[in-house]
């Protein structure tokens, strides 16, 4: 049996430019040597850094614009690519967490588009990035249990968890990838001018780094507003 990933049709009737991207692995571990992959991949996030801060990126200037849209305040509320090209910028490096997360960080500020890697294990049924009802569970990294404001857009699944507070600014710990996940769902998600080229290649990257580092063979899929589910395994 198949589950889904999905944006309700409010997300697209708001954005009708996003462009979203999937991939589905199975089979990693905790341990791959990432390292070389990520200098290469954070070498070009420096050289496109290199000509202006992140804020001048297109990509950015997409998801500001997307989240003034949402009410949000854009230097408060960031999207998880300019927070990590910021903090490259200001530190010249990202930490290190997770092979799979690093892999992960490093391609986003390549393309300064947003990428989360969700445990799939931890997801209940279907994800729909959706507005939230306000009775939804969001687990902060600090441990504390919050619940999304009525309206916010959250990534949430079948049994009421949200794994993202205002959309692609920040994650949940209660699906975030550990040393025991074995099983992925990573979803990038870009409304610039280009993003219906430069999604696919993202995912297409993602999906040659997991197949070279883990040996493992993902599913992909682009998301748009005539294609806009993406099917993955419920047993992960």
């Amino acid at each position: 049996m198949s589950r889904y990933f999905q944006h309700a049709p409010a997300v697209w009737a708001a954005h009708p430019d996003l462009v979203a991207g999937a991939v589905y692995a199975t089979g990693l571990t905790a341990e791959a040597p990432v390292e070389p992959v990520m200098d290469r991949y954070m070498a070009i996030a420096r050289a496109r850094l290199a000509g202006g801060t992140e804020a001048e990126l297109p990509e950015i200037q997409a998801w500001r614009r997307a989240f003034a849209r949402m009410g949000l305040k854009p230097t408060q509320y960031r999207c998880a690519s300019e927070s990590l090209l910021r903090r490259l910028r200001r530190e010249g490096d990202l930490p290190r967490i997770h092979p799979l997360i690093d892999l992960c960080n490093a391609i986003s500020v390549a393309f300064a588009i947003p990428v989360a890697a969700l445990d799939a294990t931890r997801i209940d049924g279907d994800l729909e990035v959706r507005p939230a009802t306000g009775d939804e569970r969001y687990l902060a990294f600090s441990g504390e249990v919050e619940h999304p404001e009525p309206g916010e857009l959250v990534f949430a699944d079948a049994g009421g968890e949200s794994h993202a507070r205002r959309w692609t600014h920040r994650q949940s710990g209660h699906s975030a990838v550990r040393e025991s996940t074995t099983s992925v769902l990573i979803v990038a998600e870009a409304m610039h001018d280009s993003a219906s080229s430069d999604v696919p290649k993202l995912v297409a990257a993602v999906a040659d780094e997991l197949s070279a580092l883990w040996m493992v063979t993902p599913s992909t899929g682009t998301l748009s507003a005539s294609a806009r589910r993406f099917a993955f395994p419920s047993d992960a």
